[in-house]
């Protein structure tokens, strides 16, 4: 792993990421399992880009599940998951980020819109983190009743082994979370949850499915994550994006070395 990684581990938690020395060769994947989980951390991931690491996105599945039958004039999950493509894409070039830097991975689905636990899946994202390599990579927490989160985070660590790679995986707080440690945070102010807010309503879908079943939006739902995690860190800032830190290393006998 890189040392300058390894000693993030070694210190006191949970780690303000603004204090800490990141080198601009540091090279991250945001692993979504759906599209939107990128927008979730995009604060975070926006601080990484401005200090010149290398980000790419990978989204593991179409999301088309979560669409509202007619939205946007989508009645099949084939129109459904090319209208998902669509508010990712336009969410990215918000961002900053290019287009190259954005892969949709396709995987295989079952009935009800989650990715199946096979080998083909389970090789797409392996494939993709051996041609990327990271240091670093992002994903929702896996201790989480959505099975699209649970399999993506199950997908990390069979590709850890399969690939022999050793990375640090940054799990984020959702609002389906169970449990997880705060080991790692982004604080952030108005301005930039006014930017992020902007992100999120760029899945439009979304919006106003969550407008329909629970009368408030999807930014609204991702930002109240973000303000009760400042809150239990009792930091004076309004909001911040909270991370737990597994070291996974494929190269040791047994499998994974998770750092508590």
């Amino acid at each position: 792993m890189n040392e300058e990684l390894a000693g993030w581990l070694r210190r006191d938690r949970p780690l303000s990421l603004q204090t800490l020395h990141i080198p601009s060769s540091l090279r991250l994947v945001v692993l979504a399992p759906h599209p939107d989980d990128f927008d979730a951390v995009a604060v975070t991931i926006r601080f990484f880009k401005e200090n010149g690491n290398g980000v790419v996105v990978a989204v593991v599945t179409s999301g088309a599940s979560g669409v509202e039958d007619g939205f946007g004039e989508a009645f099949t999950p084939a129109a459904k998951a090319k209208l998902r493509e669509r508010e990712q894409r336009k969410s990215c070039r918000i961002f900053g980020l290019p287009d190259n830097r954005l892969t949709f991975l396709r995987s295989a689905e079952d009935d009800r819109g989650h990715p199946e636990d096979n080998a083909a899946n389970r090789g797409l994202v392996s494939s993709y983190l051996a041609s990327m390599r990271p240091d670093l990579v992002f994903l929702p927490h896996g201790h989480d009743p959505n099975p699209g989160h649970r399999r993506t985070y199950e997908f990390l660590l069979w590709s850890v082994r399969k690939e022999k790679l050793t990375l640090l995986a940054c799990l984020n707080r959702d609002p389906k979370t169970i449990s997880m440690r705060m080991d790692l945070y982004h604080a952030f102010g108005p301005e930039l949850a006014a930017w992020k807010g902007e992100l999120l309503r760029t899945h439009r879908s979304q919006q106003q499915r969550n407008l329909n079943t629970r009368g408030y939006g999807f930014d609204d739902r991702i930002l109240q994550v973000d303000r009760r995690s400042a809150v239990e860190l009792g930091l004076r800032g309004d909001y911040a994006e909270a991370f737990e830190l597994q070291c996974l290393d494929g190269t040791v006998e047994g499998g994974n070395a998770r750092v508590p």
